[in-house]
């Protein structure tokens, strides 16, 4: 079975030049076939603070009214994404960039109002499995945003983190899968401002025990989960670490079930 690299990249490695930069060198030189996965939510943030239209997060879930699924579709599928795809074409990694409305790639269903209303916040139904093995097999590296589509004309704000973890999970019927979750710690943490704190192994036990500690909470919990989530569709292994994991014998947290 091949292997496939399906890595996701948040945080501040998107806010920062370098950082998004370095990354990029770093994940072009993966060898074989590879998906990326990208968030946005800080500067969608930040677009939507300059031109003055409220958002609201719980529980590391963005509220997605109209006017706020405007201005992440404008940066998650414009802006953010274009840019990736730009510095990938200058590395010579032929990239793709992708929306879950682009070759119907990510269907989605419009999130139930109870017991919190989300607005447009789509949960993935599908995954177009044979059009993603298209572009690999023909040398292509897909570079997907955090928005999904109904089938009915309809976008959706779909979490990055979900996006990975079902697409790792649907290629995991013809592939080898290994999900890397990238971000500016090591990992995940005991301290979150120590870095020496590296917890390098949760599974299922261990998180039910550290979530009440309080040890991990706010948007790492739905971060796990999604990895849970992954392994039990039978992905060969999930990290969350540094974005040096992807290609460098550095520490990080494997999440085992």
């Amino acid at each position: 079975m091949d292997k496939l690299h399906i890595v996701k990249v948040g945080g501040n490695i998107i806010e920062n030049k370098k950082n998004i930069q370095n990354f990029l060198l770093d994940f072009a030189k993966l060898r074989g076939y590879k998906i990326l996965v990208h968030g946005g939510g800080k500067e969608a943030s930040k677009i939507s603070q300059k031109i003055g239209v409220p958002f609201q997060i719980i529980n590391g879930r963005r509220i997605t009214d109209a006017a706020n699924l405007d201005i992440i579709t404008m940066v998650y599928a414009g802006k953010i994404n274009k840019n990736i795809v730009g510095q990938l074409q200058a590395i010579q990694c032929n990239a793709l960039g992708l929306s879950g409305a682009d070759g119907n790639s990510i269907l989605a269903k419009k999130r139930s109002p109870k017991p919190i209303d989300f607005g447009f916040v789509g949960d993935v139904t599908k995954v177009n499995i044979s059009f993603f093995k298209i572009l690999i097999d023909q040398g292509i590296t897909p570079v997907c945003c955090a928005i999904s589509h109904d089938g009915d004309g309809q976008l959706l704000n779909t979490n990055a983190d979900t996006i990975a973890a079902s697409l790792a999970g649907s290629m995991a019927a013809e592939f080898e899968v290994t999900l890397s979750y990238c971000f500016e710690k090591n990992g995940v943490l005991e301290n979150i401002e120590d870095e020496s704190s590296l917890i390098t192994k949760i599974n299922l036990k261990t998180y039910k025990s550290m979530i009440k500690k309080g040890l991990i909470h706010s948007g790492m919990i739905p971060k796990i989960e999604n990895c849970f989530n992954a392994l039990r569709k039978g992905v060969n292994q999930v990290r969350i670490g540094s974005p040096k994991i992807i290609n460098e014998a550095v520490q990080y947290t494997k999440i085992e079930l």
